[in-house]
């Protein structure tokens, strides 16, 4: 009976000190393409909890990002620190089909590497 309060304080003390994420996880799927012709500039972008057209209205506009790691570190000219993460920032612009996927652009396009890879979509800037 002791073991399991001693357990469960040490588990409130963990969540405790461990911030929260502030982004919701999405997957980038692929770019927006016809049949024969595929525009790399915009790339389709799916939303985890998201699954309606109706639900992605809150999402437009939102800054979004996809974080990597490179092979050779390289130095931040601000902090004058060396790091091998690095990351391309993009902004939601608008839904894509009924099932909840949205279009966004990146600053730089997104590799071919990156489908089926994590995107952070940020919670702002706010709309509301």
């Amino acid at each position: 009976m002791m073991a399991s309060t001693e357990a469960e304080t040490a588990k409130d003390q963990v969540n405790k000190y461990k911030p929260g994420r502030l982004y919701v996880k999405a997957i980038f799927t692929g770019y927006k393409r016809g049949l024969r012709n595929q525009h790399e500039s915009i790339s389709l972008l799916k939303i985890d909890g998201v699954n309606k057209r109706t639900e992605t209205d809150f999402y437009i506009g939102k800054r979004c990002c996809y974080v990597y790691r490179a092979k050779r570190a390289k130095t931040d000219p601000k902090t004058k620190k060396s790091s091998n993460v690095r990351v391309v920032w993009g902004k939601i612009s608008r839904p894509h089909g009924r099932s909840g996927a949205v279009r966004a652009r990146f600053h730089k396009n997104l590799p071919g590497q990156a489908m089926g890879r994590r995107i952070r979509v940020m919670l702002y800037p706010s709309r509301v």
